[in-house]
């Protein structure tokens, strides 16, 4: 995480200390780094240099417009699970043309939606969502590109929870069945097949499982189009991982370059979905040490975040670097937990972490993508707030909620 360093004994993002921006909007608080979010998509896109190709980010990494807003404007796409957003990406400015819709349950509104907007592709993932989609373009006169997400059973070697690619797993249609679809499409007077598309898993420290399913998929591409099917686009998911502890991760430009004999043999534009990757390492939680405790052998650091507020360490048990805010802070042995009514309410366990007193501010790293995205308000705790940060300024991008906003929307019945 270049853009977050020490410089004069306090830690910066980018030219802005981050203890001024933790006096100036308070704990819990995202902070985002343009140059990050900027650095990490050309990086991307300078990797597929020689191939026609389009990077998307994934939009449920990190769905603060002004993130997106930032990767719209260097000319990314967007892939998208919802309807919601496609709401968002549109808002923020990305192409429709250059948005891919994902997803096993998409709703005939979200459908309707896709096509109103004109976006680029749908990624089908069943049979039945085909119909749908052919039904519901009929409807309304018009005519859906669509591509075939495939399932290629392979083990995208992550946690199991972000591994999507299994023979067992709900997303996509099983690779000996997709050449049928593809055929049964064709039929259809409202879908276009345009493309093949594939994402096995999230995290991928490893480029092997990723390199076997693409054998597999452009093989599929082949024998498409030896069937007579035009495949334009394809997609070969995201999933590369970034490093948050001491994992030895590969570079987009290994990436492309382990891949692109099974690119290139396509013949096809190449689309990748890439959200941690440009997200992760742009972002740090702030938080507030609001107690220290110790109960029996164990020492406790109480903290203004919890699991609403970065849910990863507690889903996972993800693993997130914690600095503090002044490099000369000692080191202790502590556990750093949040104030949800949970005993899984942890972001840190028996790990050496700064040594901070009540009042101080830490930084929770690596906490750019599904940090905020999965933020709830469980306990009836408002989500904090996000800033972003572009050289020596920053400014708040979506605001802290407050009591009130607990309650927006609920209604008492006049029988009460």
């Amino acid at each position: 995480m270049e853009e977050f360093g020490y410089r004069g004994g306090e830690l910066y993002c980018e030219g802005v200390a981050l203890s001024e921006i933790a006096r100036g909007v308070g704990t819990p608080a995202y902070v985002y780094s343009r140059a990050a979010l900027e650095g990490a998509y050309r990086e991307l896109d300078e990797a597929f240099s020689g191939l026609d190709h389009l990077v998307c980010f994934a939009v449920k990494a990190n769905g603060n417009l002004a993130v997106l807003r930032t990767l719209a404007s260097l000319g990314a796409g967007a892939d998208i699970v919802s309807g919601g957003e496609l709401y968002r990406a549109v808002r923020a400015g990305f192409d429709p043309k250059k948005i891919v819709f994902a997803g096993v349950g998409k709703t005939g509104e979200e459908l309707t939606s896709g096509l109103g907007e004109r976006i680029l592709t749908f990624n089908v993932e069943s049979a039945a969502e085909l119909e749908q989609l052919n039904e519901t373009a009929a409807r309304y006169g018009k005519k859906a590109r669509v591509s075939l997400r495939v399932n290629p059973d392979v083990d995208a070697e992550s946690h199991p929870a972000i591994s999507t690619g299994n023979e067992d797993s709900k997303f996509g249609v099983p690779l000996a069945e997709a050449a049928a679809l593809a055929d049964h499409a064709a039929g259809l007077r409202c879908v276009e097949l345009v493309g093949v598309h594939q994402h096995i898993g999230s995290q991928m420290t490893r480029l092997d499982p990723l390199v076997n399913s693409l054998k597999k998929t452009t093989d599929l591409v082949a024998e498409l189009k030896s069937r007579g099917h035009e495949i334009r686009y394809f997609n070969m998911g995201g999933g590369l991982g970034i490093r948050y502890n001491d994992e030895n991760v590969p570079g987009p430009r290994e990436l492309v370059e382990a891949a692109r004999p099974y690119l290139e043999s396509t013949g096809a534009t190449i689309i990748c979905e890439m959200g941690r990757y440009m997200a992760g390492n742009a972002g740090a939680m702030l938080t507030s040490v609001v107690y220290r405790k110790r109960s029996g052998h164990k020492s406790f650091l109480v903290a203004d975040a919890g699991m609403n507020d970065l849910l990863r360490p507690s889903l996972y048990d993800a693993y997130h670097e914690i600095r503090a805010l002044k490099e000369d802070t000692p080191p202790t042995t502590a556990d750093l937990v949040g104030p949800v009514c949970e005993s899984g309410d942890f972001l840190a366990q028996g790990r050496e972490l700064p040594d901070a007193a009540e009042g101080d501010a830490l930084a929770v790293m690596s906490a750019g993508a599904y940090g905020f995205a999965m933020s709830s308000n469980y306990n009836s705790r408002p989500r904090p707030a996000e800033v972003m940060v572009s050289g020596d300024r920053w400014a708040v991008v979506r605001e802290r909620e407050h009591n009130a906003d607990l309650v927006k929307g609920e209604l008492v019945p006049a029988f009460l």
